[in-house]
């Protein structure tokens, strides 16, 4: 779920069972310790003892310190935050390397002509705009932004782009559902008319099925009235 992180990173695993308390535990260490180190060393040692008691409130203080904002209930969109905040962290210290491995990658890929190429998607600015056209599109956000991004694209491509706009639904006609009989009663309007609307699609699904077989009809009809034959293959006599 995080591999590309970890990778980026260099954490020893490329995926951890987020409900395993101590790969958990040993993961906020290293991240503290290799990366994101908010703490002096001799400060860290509370974090550092993952086998008492107190390492749950030691870990809470370090939140509050870190001034997370995120669920702190829900551990995966806990770990998204907490290894963005390492991977900026490892980035700011790090921009000269970064930018010259990103010139190199360009030079030998196509990546260059991806105008999503050098996009940051842990960066608050990203993280904002993004949750904005959640908002906009009336879509949940995901913890992971590329997920969100893909949702998004979804749902641009089929009712945003312009053929979804240059489609024109048909109108259909108004049809009061009190003149049709469902054929049962369930003495509930509201389920009545369900039902009458449920059976109404069915029977429209069967239509279209139908006029498909017929047209399968027609096809195969066509062939058979008028077979191409080719004269020689066959023989007259003997």
């Amino acid at each position: 779920m995080f591999r590309r992180k970890f990778r980026a990173l260099g954490y020893h695993k490329t995926d951890i069972n987020l409900q395993d308390e101590q790969q958990w535990r040993n993961l906020i260490v290293w991240l503290e310790d290799q990366k994101i180190r908010m703490y002096k060393i001799e400060d860290r040692k509370r974090l550092r003892d993952t086998s008492t008691g107190n390492w749950s409130k030691a870990f809470s203080q370090y939140l509050d310190d870190l001034e997370c904002t995120v669920d702190r209930s829900n551990r995966k969109t806990l770990c998204d935050w907490l290894l963005g905040v390492a991977v900026r962290t490892d980035y700011g210290e790090n921009v000269e390397k970064y930018n010259t491995s990103q010139k190199v990658t360009s030079s030998n890929s196509d990546a260059v002509d991806d105008p999503f190429a050098q996009l940051d998607v842990n960066s608050a600015d990203f993280k904002a705009g993004l949750l904005s056209i959640c908002h906009l599109l009336k879509i949940p956000e995901h913890y992971d932004p590329i997920t969100t991004l893909q949702a998004v694209s979804l749902l641009v491509k089929d009712r945003l782009s312009e053929e979804a706009q240059s489609a024109v639904m048909e109108e259909g006609e108004d049809f009061d559902l009190s003149n049709y009989e469902v054929g049962f009663e369930t003495r509930d309007e509201v389920i009545n008319n369900a039902s009458c609307i449920l059976r109404l699609l069915h029977i429209q699904e069967l239509r279209d099925l139908q006029t498909k077989i017929n047209e399968a009809i027609v096809c195969v009809q066509r062939i058979t009235a008028n077979p191409k034959t080719d004269q020689r293959l066959g023989k007259v006599g003997r």
